[in-house]
């Protein structure tokens, strides 16, 4: 048979066409400025086990940049949180003890309120005795003019009497007695913040249920907390009788700290009964 008789019924080896953009098992040409670093592979006994780089082989340079970085985020979230804190000191605390105070204020003004009934003829006995103060509960009005600052007094010096409010040292005098009117409050700025503001002279007023008590600032000074004697009846010295109508106000020393006391002497300079209208030192 003609060999070319054939040459239908065989198919033909398809022959592969050769690339026009080069040849295919060279790498792609990198960009300029990058750096093409070879892959080195780590062949064990059991085979291939990893596939590394020079470029993720850590070196002292990027030890040294993962630990710069490591530390700014740590100080900046630190930053943050020392930012909030002092937010809180600054704003958050002030709101909460006005809010609180402004409850207490209340809860005073009706303490103080008339009681007798206008149509009913007032009785001729006598006069009934207040009533001891009761423990955290508004006890009396304090106005500093010069910080523009005033807060409602409650009975007690405890974290918790004292926690929105200044307190009354319940061994101490009450206000416009003879003996020491004592009061402590927390040196932060909702309270006795600028206390060391005060100068000798300076008018500090003290409102009971009937009348106004104008004290004036008479000594400012600096003690240790064990120092109690600054609210005895006559301040700093314990064992002797009083004969003044004395205030004192305790606050820590320095400020954001408490290893001194702050402690401002007042002594009374006159009495003003409420009927009268506010004392001229308040703007009456």
């Amino acid at each position: 048979m003609d060999s070319t008789a054939l040459m239908g019924a065989v198919p033909r080896t398809a022959v592969p066409e050769e690339p026009t953009g080069g040849n295919s098992a060279d790498p792609p040409q990198p960009r300029r400025g990058e750096r093409v670093v070879q892959l080195r592979p780590h062949q064990t006994g059991e085979g291939y086990k990893s596939v590394y780089s020079e470029l993720t082989r850590p070196s002292i340079g990027s030890r040294l940049r993962t630990g710069v970085r490591v530390t700014g985020e740590v100080l900046i979230t630190f930053g943050l949180v020392v930012l909030l804190f002092a937010g809180y000191e600054v704003w958050g605390k002030s709101a909460i003890v006005d809010a609180h105070q402004n409850d207490l204020n209340n809860e005073l003004a009706q303490a103080w309120a008339p009681t007798d009934n206008p149509t009913v003829a007032p009785s001729v006995g006598p006069s009934v005795k207040p009533s001891p103060p009761v423990r955290g509960k508004p006890l009396a009005g304090l106005y500093i003019p010069k910080l523009d600052k005033n807060w409602v007094v409650v009975e007690g010096v405890t974290q918790q009497d004292i926690r929105f409010a200044p307190g009354h040292y319940p061994t101490s005098a009450l206000p416009g007695q003879v003996g020491n009117f004592s009061v402590a409050g927390h040196r932060n700025r909702a309270t006795f913040w600028r206390l060391d503001e005060l100068d000798e002279g300076d008018p500090i007023v003290v409102e009971s249920k009937t009348d106004w008590y104008v004290y004036r600032v008479s000594q400012t000074r600096i003690v240790k907390p064990t120092q109690v004697e600054v609210v005895a009846p006559v301040p700093g010295e314990p064992d002797k009788k009083a004969t003044k109508r004395m205030l004192t106000l305790t606050t820590c020393n320095p400020k954001f700290d408490n290893y001194q006391r702050l402690i401002i002497h007042a002594e009374l300079d006159r009495t003003q009964p409420k009927t009268a209208g506010r004392p001229a030192e308040l703007g009456g």
